[in-house]
């Protein structure tokens, strides 16, 4: 299993600093203008990638109303799913002047493709990644279609068991996928940040051996933040222009100065986390002395014992360290010491 995977020649995994995808999603709001803004703006903020979402809503369902296909409750309520998506998609024709688009801005580009017809189209645009998203990661048969490119897999997890989870990964290795990481993930829109139980990422790592990311859907950057600093190497926020833009999934998206400051931050935390490291570092080297030491606090003649009264632990830091108070103690001082002088084992007889 892979410990790492590349996309258009960036590392991505544990050793290196995390993967920022920008999801388009719906958040073009039926505007091309608006999904080239998006790109620039994940340019511009830091981010390593911009995803899309290839489907057209006869290819993920059915144009009926009947109660099966109908939503209650939540930010699309009383839509049937075929006006969702509908809404929702972005035009084919549009991917490609996209995808030339990102190109000449120099960030990579790749998107979610909901059946085979897409794999197919996108693969005419040489797609250079694939992500499989959390309502379609039990679709193991699309999986390994994917996995069949063998290109570069991430595969969302909401909603998944931890044995359904298993089988997305053994669909893809199976459809001869080489590189793979899967990301944690709450299929709420917005999710609360209690639901994430980012304590899953670590057991994650050492239960699958392959990189583990996040696929963000709470509003705001605590819990990337606090995604990266247990491990995860792979960030997917959605982005929009204007939260209150009235499209399918701004309400749950960053605004541009908030994808910024996530680039920012979760790089910052990912420099802090660094390695194992007990040795005194580079920016306390100045201060080191100014911890405490042992200094006689009292003028002393030679050949005279050493008392309580006579050496203290202060600071700064020149002399003994204080863990020999107690084996100085009752030694004799081999010459004169004047008061406010270093303790160290020339002034004292072994």
């Amino acid at each position: 299993m892979t410990k790492s995977l590349k996309i258009n020649g960036r590392e991505i995994g544990e050793l290196y600093a995390p993967y920022v995808i920008a999801e388009v999603s719906a958040n073009h709001n039926g505007s091309i203008d608006a999904a080239r803004k998006i790109i620039e703006v994940a340019k511009k903020s830091g981010a390593d990638a911009v995803k899309l979402q290839t489907y057209r809503p006869d290819t993920i369902t059915m144009d009926i109303d009947t109660e099966d296909f109908m939503i209650n409750g939540g930010l699309w309520a009383g839509k049937s799913l075929y006006e969702l998506y509908e809404s929702a998609h972005m035009p084919w024709e549009w991917h490609k002047p996209l995808f030339d688009f990102a190109r000449n801005l120099d960030i990579t580009i790749f998107s979610s493709p909901f059946d085979k017809t897409a794999v197919d189209f996108l693969e005419d645009l040489n797609a250079p990644a694939y992500k499989i998203a959390s309502f379609e990661a039990i679709d193991t048969n699309l999986i390994k279609y994917v996995a069949g490119t063998r290109k570069p897999m991430i595969i969302s997890t909401g909603m998944a068991n931890d044995e359904e989870i298993q089988d997305a990964i053994n669909a893809a290795y199976e459809g001869g996928c080489k590189e793979l990481a899967i990301l944690h993930c709450v299929s709420g829109y917005p999710a609360p940040a209690e639901d994430y139980n980012l304590k899953t990422i670590p057991d994650m790592q050492s239960r699958y051996g392959i990189p583990i990311g996040l696929s963000d859907h709470t509003i705001g950057n605590s819990t990337a933040i606090a995604a990266v600093a247990l491990g995860a190497c792979i960030v997917e926020k959605h982005v929009t222009l204007d939260r209150h833009g009235g499209g399918p999934d701004d309400s749950f998206s960053l605004e541009p100065t908030e994808l910024m400051s996530l680039c920012k931050e979760i790089n910052a935390v990912w420099g802090a986390l660094g390695t194992i490291n007990y040795e005194r570092k580079s920016s306390e080297k100045d201060n080191a002395k100014f911890r405490r030491s042992l200094y006689f606090v009292e003028d002393m003649t030679a050949g005279e014992t050493i008392q309580e009264r006579h050496i203290k632990s202060i600071r700064p830091g020149y002399g003994l360290p204080p863990k020999y108070y107690g084996k100085i103690l009752g030694k004799i001082v081999k010459k004169n010491v004047t008061k406010g002088t270093r303790v160290s084992w020339d002034f004292i007889n072994s």
